[in-house]
């Protein structure tokens, strides 16, 4: 087996991974070997000696950063970017839901962290827990409203937005509706889900027949994590932002592979959050998967690192060394979208983080930040 760059992915000694897509010296082993002391120790000191915490937000060495466009005319592009519409916040407050970025949301605080961070666009979504916590007209009416309000955003602000439209998925009826409604009427460029619907995962056979109009459409679809069912509260230290967030990203990416939903629609351009979750640390048991059980060898014909490689991944949350040599060790530069999960982070924090990684060279750079995202919505590069 071979991985996106050509290199082999196998052999006697088993699967390996030798160097990432962006020709750094990072090795990610799937021997079962793992890391020999004297690469462990020397990859210790390379993570100390960028500084994660630079990659994090919390310093930048040097001024490169700021000489890649900042006080530029802006150009780049974020898929990640967070909206509140009024009458969805006074829906989450009615619901005791919400944290205060969320709710203290203004598209003047939009602009503003923007323009401080060369952003030229920003995909704008509703963050989670989506409609999750109502149902039926009430959810219908709240998706119509947050989409003709994003519209509004993007009339308003000629060139500075676009739209990942929402839609009451557990609605079937509704949510074909508001596909066709967000998509031919206000032009949204591609459609907003959950990474869970209480105790559903995307390649659930009950959201089969809107997956098949998202894939007929060839429709670009964003995905954000939420809290699933089974997974609140799981610990007083631990909110679910912390681990579970990741967590449910990497389940619904292994339900959509393994259900065969990858390879049957085909069409479908998804997009997921904060670099795929644990996906990246994971990938020996996706790959292994149909090896160890032969029930999952038809959904993945070609292997289930075939369908991960098509998918696209943003930076949001995960600007730093260790997020980004994970996931291109066995993603591809032209996957990677620039995200910054704004309001909860900001634009210049995610520009600073990926040039301190060290690993991206500057045709890389611009490929993530912009490049990347028109060629997969072409509307952006008007």
């Amino acid at each position: 087996m071979k991985r996106h760059d050509g290199r082999e992915l196998g052999g006697k000694s088993g699967m390996q991974m030798r160097g990432c897509a962006c020709g750094c010296d990072n090795t990610l082993s799937l021997t079962g070997s793992g890391l020999s002391r004297r690469q462990f120790v020397a990859g210790a000191a390379a993570v100390a000696a960028t500084g994660l915490g630079a990659g994090l937000g919390t310093g930048l060495g040097g001024s490169r950063a700021f000489a890649q466009g900042t006080d530029a005319k802006p150009y780049r592009i974020d898929v990640h970017h967070h909206l509140s519409p009024p009458s969805y916040i006074q829906a989450v407050i009615e619901n005791h839901l919400g944290s205060p970025p969320q709710i203290k949301w203004t598209p003047e605080k939009s602009l503003a962290d923007m323009d401080a961070a060369g952003v030229q666009v920003s995909m704008l979504s509703v963050t989670q827990p989506g409609v999750n916590f109502t149902s039926g007209d009430t959810a219908r009416k709240l998706c119509r409203e947050s989409n003709e309000y994003a519209a509004k955003l993007i009339s308003d602000h000629p060139g500075r937005f676009g739209s990942f439209a929402m839609i009451p998925l557990t609605d079937t009826e509704g949510s074909l509706k508001e596909i066709e409604y967000a998509l031919d009427t206000l032009k949204a460029d591609g459609i907003g889900l959950l990474t869970s619907y209480h105790d559903k995962w995307l390649g659930d056979p009950s959201f089969l027949p809107v997956m098949e109009e998202l894939n007929r459409r060839k429709c670009v679809v964003y995905t954000h994590p939420t809290t699933a069912d089974c997974c609140v509260n799981l610990l007083k230290t631990e909110p679910p932002t912390l681990v579970e967030w990741g967590t449910d990203t990497t389940r619904t990416i292994g339900d959509i592979v393994f259900s065969g939903n990858a390879q049957k629609f085909r069409d479908i351009k998804w997009i997921f959050s904060h670099a795929g979750g644990t996906m990246p640390f994971l990938i020996e048991r996706f790959i292994g998967q149909p090896k160890i059980d032969a029930k999952f060898k038809p959904a993945v014909p070609d292997g289930a690192l075939a369908e991960l490689v098509r998918f696209y991944y943003d930076t949001a949350q995960t600007a730093n060394k260790a997020s980004m040599s994970a996931l291109t060790a066995i993603i591809p530069t032209s996957q990677i979208l620039f995200g910054t999960d704004f309001p909860y982070r900001t634009a210049i924090d995610h520009v600073k983080g990926l040039r301190s990684c060290g690993i991206f060279s500057d045709a890389q750079l611009k490929d993530i930040e912009r490049e990347n995202a028109v060629k997969l919505l072409p509307r952006l590069n008007a």
